[in-house]
């Protein structure tokens, strides 16, 4: 048997019997009866040693084969014995590896599947807009186009070129969000000045557009956090509204400060959200069906990235009265 052919079992087994030996020779010279008492004595503590180490290497044996199976990849349901003593800790320990790899690997092919998803929809994305780029440059090759033509041709590929640098630039920024790389400082911010960060460049496109925009702002409110980051997530949801909102529309801009959080809500009196978008609405890639042709869907997505990194939260809503409601909120403590 194996048992029998570990070492250290040989060894115990050979000690044992050295000292039953010399007992019972001892007891022997002392008295016959007594030597011949302490050689069975002898054999059964020998015995029961044998036994209860052997059912102590069976139970190591089957702990053994458990993780070799796992390792080989096999699924096994962690074992659930209520027992005591140093082996069951043991046991308990391995249970607890156990779901902790499964969980892990879960995770692991959770996040394979969703950079699967998220490389094809970057291709896919990143594709449209240089098709349509190369396309109009086969157009500026024909010698008989009219100057205004090849004016809107150049107008429209220079269109395409600055979508796709905002795209290329906003993936970026996620992927450092998501590897903890981007550097996101904790001062105090100015509430008043975070909006006017936000709306300067934007003031043309709305006029533009035919839109008015509005803002309460209270005296004082700020907020511990990062200056450019939370502009440009505040830009991109103020970007969002603006593109649902018809001429001659509404935005509304408001802040406010409590002992617990410092609050933004940004509003709309547009179109509002579908009732089976708003559940999406922050998911990477993920396009509305209201959405412009031009749309991606990652710029919410950042915003949300931006502001949860800040211990803050940003929600989407309907309002009553119409058109959509984005309550942001930075909290003062972790909640």
């Amino acid at each position: 048997m194996r048992f029998f052919r570990n070492p250290e079992v040989k060894k115990s087994i050979a000690i044992y019997g050295i000292i039953t030996a010399a007992a019972a020779a001892g007891g022997w010279i002392y008295n016959p009866a007594l030597g011949l008492l302490l050689f069975l004595t002898g054999l059964v503590y020998l015995a029961l040693y044998i036994l209860f180490t052997f059912c102590r290497y069976q139970r190591l044996a089957e702990m053994g084969k458990r993780i070799d199976s796992i390792l080989h990849g096999e699924k096994l349901v962690p074992e659930s014995k209520y027992r005591e003593g140093e082996l069951a800790v043991l046991e308990n320990e391995l249970n607890k590896m156990i779901i902790r790899l499964y969980e892990q690997k879960e995770l692991l092919e959770k996040d394979k599947l969703y950079l699967q998803d998220s490389i094809a929809d970057i291709s896919h994305q990143l594709k449209t807009p240089l098709t349509a780029m190369n396309l109009i440059l086969s157009l500026l090759e024909d010698p008989e186009l009219s100057k205004e033509q090849r004016f809107g041709y150049r107008k429209e590929l220079e269109g395409h070129i600055s979508h796709l640098d905002w795209l290329i630039s906003t993936l970026l920024k996620l992927s450092r969000l998501d590897a903890g790389t981007a550097n996101l400082q904790v001062r105090r911010v100015d509430a008043a000045k975070l909006i006017r960060v936000v709306v300067t460049p934007l003031e043309i496109p709305m006029e533009l557009r035919g839109l008015s925009l509005r803002t309460e702002i209270e005296e004082g409110v700020s907020f511990d956090g990062d200056l450019s980051w939370t502009a440009e997530a505040v830009a991109n949801i103020l970007k969002n509204c603006m593109e649902h909102t018809p001429p001659g529309g509404v935005i509304h801009i408001e802040a406010s400060e409590n002992p617990i959080y410092t609050e933004f809500v940004i509003s709309d009196n547009g179109e509002g959200i579908s009732e089976e978008d708003l559940p999406h609405l922050f998911e990477r890639f993920y396009r509305g069906k209201n959405s412009s042709d031009t749309s991606v869907g990652i710029g919410l997505a950042l915003a949300r990235t931006v502001i949860t990194s800040q211990r803050g939260t940003v929600k989407a809503e309907n309002r009553k009265d119409g058109g959509a409601a984005f309550t942001i909120r930075f909290y003062k403590s972790v909640v």
